[in-house]
């Protein structure tokens, strides 16, 4: 896989932390540090498509979509929007 060097910029305190992560052993340097926040949030947002999947699995029996009420709906509430927003 290629690699991209990249420059970043952080606080002296967070320098302090990443060095005491890589000193106490569980990075070998920051830019492993890095790549580790990188992947821990990519399965969080893995993580949370995959529940999200589930909450709609268990959600019940699907039900029909009537697409022409929901676009009178949105058009109803972005009027009622726009005339709060207009009238204070």
């Amino acid at each position: 896989m290629t690699t991209i060097r990249k420059t970043i910029t952080v606080t002296e305190q967070q320098d302090k932390y990443i060095k005491a992560q890589v000193e106490a052993g569980h990075y070998t340097n920051d830019s492993e540090y890095f790549r580790d926040l990188i992947r821990r949030d990519q399965y969080g947002d893995l993580a949370a498509i995959r529940a999200a999947l589930s909450e709609g699995e268990s959600s019940g029996e699907p039900r029909p979509f009537d697409l022409a009420a929901f676009k009178k709906r949105m058009k109803s509430t972005a009027q009622k929007t726009a005339d709060r927003l207009a009238h204070g």
